[in-house]
Order: structure tokens, then C-alpha cells, then sequence
């Protein structure tokens, strides 16, 4: 039978998601975590590949196996096995026909930026941090240049293995509580560093170094080298995909309530 699994995990620690030679890969935590839970060999497909340093709250995967066990046995028996920097947060049987990246309706990102003249400490490789003053009302005009349907060369990096930088980014929503900052990303897909490089371009208009409308410029040029530097990804999240209800998989885990 097919089961899609709900993961997070804090990828500090980690060169990504996508498995590697190293063996330090989220895919590769979880894949022989699982193999070993199951006694056989368990190949996953991910609904999103995330950076080294790039968190996770509900990151969706799917596998076959002929072990059949509740699905309480899967996320207990399989977190035995994890480090405890990743765990598995809920499983649930699904059709043959379900893809965890096929069958995504879009993909939600979340960034919590922390603005201090201090550099984080107790949430070092959690948040990003500035210590300058951002400007909502400035960034939030220069995002609404980005919303739609757009070729985002400009945002896109040179690894980038996608078929074609047309996106659809559906929302841009950045809201502040205290010291922190949230940035909100939904799409139907995104690039490889597409946010952390649209990050990079808002702060500097939330800094007041480019005015709102250079975010349009930046995206009508289709030129990486016309966009600010990619960000760190110390405080990036992926929220996980979203999926039409009747497959009937959850669209938030507990960890959610830990952001800002």
C-alpha cells in the first residue's frame, strides 16, 4: 500500500533534504529510519526539497511497502529510529494515484526575521536577523509587485534544475510581532533560492536602499545578477504543500504554533 507521512525537522545539522553520499540528509535520516522499522528498503518522494540550514513543519512524503501496521506503529516506530532533530508527525494511508508533488495544489513558505542590533543567541540558525529598522509599508508595496504569474529568472539560482522559471506566486503576507518579522510565501512551486532571493531584494527596500518599485524592475530584467544577494536560510520553514480535502491529509501540524 501507499502512505504519505508528515515530517519536520530543524535543518540545521543538515546539508538539505535531497539524499547524498554523506549520508547527512534529511532523506537519508528518514529513509533508513524507516528501512529499519520496516526491515525493508524504503525509498521516499518529497513534496518539496529544502536548502541545507532550512527547516521543516510539515514536510509531505510518500513510500510503498506491503507492511502493514496502524498508523500510530509507523510515526512511534519510525521516530525510535530518527535523530531528535527530526520526527515524523503523522502517516496516512493514501491511493496508488496519490503523488506528495503531483498532487500538491501549491507549497507554503514561512521566514521569521529577527530585527536587533543584537545577533540572535537562544534562537541561533532559527531566525534571520537584521539590525537595522524595516519599513512594512515599503516592503509590503514592493511584494505586491511579485504576486501573479511571472518569469522569475531573476530570483532564481544557477543550480536551479526546474523546466521553467513561470511561477505562480499566490501570496505574500509579512507581519511583525515584537522584534520579529514573518514573511509568508505561498505558490504553485517555487525555484531553488527563489525566496530567500525575493527576501534579500524586500529587505533592502525595508531598509530604505531601493525604492518599492525596484522589486519590479529586479523581476522585469530575468537577470539573477540584477537582485540583492541570496539570504541566509537560517529562518526559512517550509508550512508543507496543500492538497484538495478529499485525500484527507492534514494541513498543519503542532509545530506551527511555534512561529511568530
Amino acid at each position: 500500500m501507499r502512505l504519505a507521512l508528515g515530517i519536520s525537522y530543524n535543518g540545521q545539522a543538515y546539508q538539505g533534504w535531497q539524499s547524498q553520499l554523506s549520508g547527512q540528509t534529511i532523506q537519508d535520516q528518514l529513509e533508513l529510519a524507516l528501512s529499519k522499522f520496516s526491515s525493508h528498503k524504503v525509498s521516499t518522494l518529497c513534496a518539496g526539497r529544502t536548502d541545507a540550514g532550512v527547516h521543516g513543519l510539515m514536510q509531505v512524503v510518500h513510500f510503498d511497502t506491503r507492511l502493514d501496521r496502524a498508523s500510530s506503529s509507523w510515526v512511534r516506530g519510525t521516530n525510535s529510529f530518527l535523530p531528535r532533530d527530526i520526527a515524523v508527525q503523522w502517516t496516512h494511508p493514501v491511493p496508488d494515484e496519490f503523488h506528495c508533488r503531483a498532487s500538491a495544489l501549491s507549497r507554503r513558505y514561512a521566514y521569521v526575521l529577527l530585527e536587533s542590533p543584537v545577533r540572535p543567541s537562544i534562537d541561533s540558525g532559527r531566525v534571520g536577523w537584521v539590525f537595522t529598522p524595516l519599513d512594512l509599508s515599503a516592503m509590503q508595496q514592493a511584494a505586491g509587485y511579485l504576486v501573479g504569474e511571472h518569469d522569475f529568472t531573476s530570483f532564481r539560482a544557477s543550480a536551479c534544475q526546474a523546466l521553467s522559471p513561470v511561477k505562480i506566486l499566490q501570496s505574500i503576507d509579512i507581519t511583525r510581532r515584537g522584534a520579529y518579522w514573518r514573511f509568508d510565501f505561498e505558490a504553485n512551486a517555487f525555484l531553488h533560492h527563489m525566496i530567500r532571493n525575493i527576501l534579500g531584494c524586500l529587505l533592502l527596500v525595508g531598509q530604505g536602499k531601493q525604492p518599492p518599485q525596484w522589486l519590479q524592475e529586479v523581476l522585469q530584467k530575468r537577470d539573477r545578477n540584477a537582485a540583492a544577494p541570496t539570504f541566509s536560510p537560517d529562518g526559512l520553514y517550509f508550512l508543507g504543500p496543500r492538497y484538495a480535502e478529499h485525500w484527507g491529509l492534514p494541513e498543519r501540524t503542532a509545530a506551527f504554533d511555534g512561529l511568530p
